[in-house]
């Protein structure tokens, strides 16, 4: 069985000091089990977002790590910064990766939120899925007024911490604790001002204005900022479920907002990482829209980097920013049957085994039919000899794209399968007292 995988994404109230910043990340990484994949500071927001993976024992030791080691370094009396903060250590949340639920990320951040709070002895809020309060389950309703808030906050009744101190710590401040579904924080490049920025977040968060005036755009929190070393505003939103809202549905919903202004929008970011399926639902968007006939995944990336203008602050490599990408990569060789070279597929099938058997061969079989005969079409799509049957090779072309793709992950279903099955044949075989 596939071990469970838990990604951890703490934002830290320091963007500034390098030194802070890798000493943070050198405690992460120093755990056993981990994977530290991103590292995102920023200077205006003077905070940093660490992202890293690991099973989820590992996770909430690699967090405590990185809470002991800004406990000693940030000081929140001095801290400044465009994002909204609450601590040093300032939000903590677990996210489901591979193999776990939303009820294993709860488990995880409330054992994490009871040790943080008792060995640094701070105050610690559980908020989304990880709270049972509704009050403040949301990130803003505890982090409300901020930092200079806290201190007559803390003090009120229905605002006490879940875990640790109901008291003031200064150097600290309080940490948010919280299990939720992937969010993607993603700006919006304003050539315009702060409060520009800030009145079409206004506009679109869910939140709006008042409960009388809500926003646009479910599922997307927002406020608008100046970032200095870019010298624009953004629109600096946090997509809570891309299902809900994609990123290209917020951004055609500020460039809309944005052109009633007579304001102009200039590209976008993605801070820190994202999942490969958003990137790919708003590939299908422009496609569909364009009425385009892009097949391959790595070109609808390059469809979607250009038209979100995904490179504009800085360079957006799919390898380094879309997660299934680098977990690939982080799990270095593959041994799975796709991965094989032909020869050694064929070594493998003659091999005295009965793995794998008729039916992956079968189904290698049927893909390199389904490959052949995607091969035919594509040599006559395009070609302008041939322009009279482009639509009918447009409809042909992408069920055998899909169907190839669809077969070749048989490959590895059947092999499973067929383990799975001579493994419980084996165990029927054997005696009572070698099944335990």
């Amino acid at each position: 069985m596939m071990q469970k995988v838990i990604e951890c994404v703490p934002n830290f109230s320091e963007g500034q000091r390098k030194e802070i910043i890798d000493t943070i990340a050198h405690a992460i990484a120093g755990v056993e089990g981990v994977a530290l994949l991103d590292i995102d500071p920023g200077l205006s927001t003077n905070r940093t977002i660490y992202t890293f993976v690991g099973h989820p024992q590992a996770v909430i030791e690699a967090a405590l790590a990185a809470g002991r080691a800004a406990y000693n370094l940030i000081d929140m009396t001095k801290h400044t910064g465009e994002h909204p903060r609450i601590g040093a250590m300032d939000v903590v949340p677990f996210v489901p990766v591979q193999n776990a639920t939303m009820a294993d990320c709860i488990d995880i951040a409330r054992e994490f939120a009871d040790r943080l709070a008792m060995e640094l002895s701070v105050p610690v809020y559980l908020y989304g899925e990880a709270q049972e309060r509704e009050y403040r389950r949301d990130l803003s309703q505890i982090r409300d007024g901020e930092y200079e808030a806290l201190y007559n906050k803390i003090r009120k009744p229905d605002w006490q911490p879940d875990y640790g101190p109901s008291e003031f710590i200064p150097t600290w401040g309080a940490t948010c604790v919280g299990a939720r579904k992937f969010l993607i924080a993603y700006n919006i490049n304003l050539l315009g001002t702060k409060e520009q920025a800030h009145r079409i977040a206004l506009n679109i968060r869910e939140q709006g204005r008042s409960q009388d005036e809500p926003g646009k755009l479910k599922c997307v929190r927002g406020l608008g900022w100046w970032l200095e070393e870019a010298n624009l505003s953004q629109i600096s939103l946090n997509l809570t479920d891309f299902e809900v809202t994609n990123i290209h549905t917020a951004y055609l919903q500020c460039a809309a907002e944005a052109e009633t202004l007579n304001i102009g929008i200039c590209g976008s970011q993605i801070v820190g990482l994202v999942p490969l399926r958003p990137l790919l639902m708003a590939a299908e968007y422009f496609i569909q829209k364009e009425n385009l006939f892009i097949l391959d995944e790595d070109q609808k990336l390059r469809l979607v980097i250009q038209r979100l203008g995904l490179n504009s602050i800085a360079p957006f490599i799919p390898k380094e920013r879309i997660i299934e990408y680098i977990i690939r990569d982080r799990e270095g060789h593959d041994d799975t049957i796709n991965s094989m070279e032909i020869k050694d597929l064929i070594k493998h099938i003659s091999a005295r085994t009965l793995v794998p058997g008729g039916s992956c061969v079968t189904s290698l079989v049927a893909t390199f039919g389904t490959a052949l005969s995607s091969m035919c079409a594509l040599l006559t799509y395009g070609m302008r000899k041939w322009e009279p049957l482009e639509q009918e090779m447009r409809v042909i072309i992408a069920p055998l794209h899909t169907t190839t793709k669809t077969l070749m992950e048989t490959l590895e279903t059947d092999t499973e399968l067929l383990n799975a099955y001579l493994t419980v044949q084996k165990m029927a075989d054997t005696t009572d007292e070698e099944k335990h």
